[in-house]
């Protein structure tokens, strides 16, 4: 994946993305499977982008279970910065979930006064803002399906969503339905259950990670 293709530089060539990794002095990071990448009980103050790979952002609970947050697929970006709050960020963990690869840019270097003016930079800037406001799309949305009270409205409110965002009646699960039980915080032999009871009601259609509604 180009870093161009991420949200994090839409607007932005590829030789002014170059020209920016240098004047931040960007780093990357190779890590395996199973890895964890960022634990926020120590500040980093960084801002990293997934260039290849599959990272989940994990909470954890204190029976010590873990709850899914959010999976990010090549392009997504995760920091303390961008999406928790200092309350939160002792429980919070970035996780590998294939071998992956992830740059990573300091938060001060992008919001520094740019002495050259660059508009690229500018831009940089606003896409950092318009960031931030879509995860706090997605964090109202993560409460929405949490406050449903069965697994059923549960599900059927995750995949409302899912499907609105992919534009029609159909979409591909970003993660395992382990991953899916534990993002709507369910037991997930209670959830496929429940979603084999839907299926037979006509309620969903799945093909493996695809999900259909009627």
């Amino acid at each position: 994946m180009q870093l161009t293709d991420s949200d994090l530089f839409e607007g932005i060539t590829q030789e002014e993305v170059e020209q920016m990794l240098r004047c931040f002095c960007a780093r990357t990071e190779r890590c395996a499977a199973g890895e964890t990448v960022r634990a926020y009980r120590h500040s980093h103050g960084d801002v990293g982008i997934l260039k290849s790979g599959a990272l989940s952002i994990e909470r954890i609970e204190l029976d010590g279970g873990r709850t899914l947050l959010e999976s990010l697929a090549p392009g997504g970006i995760f920091g303390e910065v961008l999406a928790f709050s200092s309350l939160a960020r002792e429980s919070m963990l970035v996780v590998a979930r294939a071998p992956s690869e992830i740059v990573f840019i300091d938060y001060a270097h992008i919001i520094k006064r740019c002495e050259k003016a660059c508009d690229h930079h500018s831009l940089l800037v606003r896409n950092v803002l318009r960031l931030v406001a879509d995860k706090t799309v997605r964090l109202s949305e993560r409460i929405e399906v949490l406050s449903c009270r069965t697994i059923r409205e549960k599900l059927l409110c995750y995949f409302s969503l899912s499907a609105a965002h992919a534009g029609g009646r159909a979409f591909l699960l970003p993660f395992s339905f382990s991953e899916l039980a534990d993002y709507i915080c369910a037991d997930r032999s209670a959830m496929m259950r429940e979603l084999g009871r839907m299926r037979d009601a006509g309620l969903v259609q799945t093909e493996g990670r695809r999900i259909a509604l009627p």
